[in-house]
């Protein structure tokens, strides 16, 4: 499933990108450009604008939206998941910056640009190519898979 956030949403954003979902996010984007990308993308408009779900477009059903009134961006991560029935996720395929999908990289190939402690004691590492950041298996995806769990489970 593919969406597009609105500006109040970066960290959700975020957050379903990391579970491998194609979410397109702009900080700054007017209204008619936003459903515009989201019509021509066949993407599911994410929102907490109630002016902007009284669009024309959206009143006539031809971009599909969500309106969310939750502030916090685990529950809103929550009613995502299930308003859309989403379980199957692929965590860290995408970039949680630029959305791009992530492409495996040996380590060797990082050396310069990792820590050291980092090259020795982690064995998967993933690259963007979008934006050049670099992924690997340390405490930040651990913390990730808690969280997510506790988000799932509450």
């Amino acid at each position: 499933m593919k969406f597009i956030a609105d500006s109040m949403l970066g960290r959700l954003a975020r957050w379903l990108r990391l579970l491998g979902f194609d979410v397109l996010y702009y900080p700054s984007i007017e209204d008619r450009l936003l459903i515009r990308i989201a019509k021509e993308e066949e993407r599911t408009l994410l929102t907490r604008d109630t002016r902007l779900i009284k669009r024309r477009d959206l009143q006539r059903k031809t971009v599909r939206y969500l309106l969310l009134s939750e502030n916090d961006p685990f529950k809103q991560l929550k009613i995502v998941l299930s308003e859309f029935h989403l379980k199957d996720f692929s965590i860290m395929s995408r970039c949680g910056v630029c959305n791009t999908l992530l492409i495996g990289i040996s380590k060797e190939a990082l050396k310069e640009v990792i820590p050291e402690y980092v090259y020795k004691t982690s064995g998967i590492f993933k690259h963007c190519s979008g934006c050049g950041k670099n992924y690997w298996d340390g405490t930040h995806p651990e913390k990730f898979r808690k969280k997510l769990s506790e988000v799932l489970a509450s």
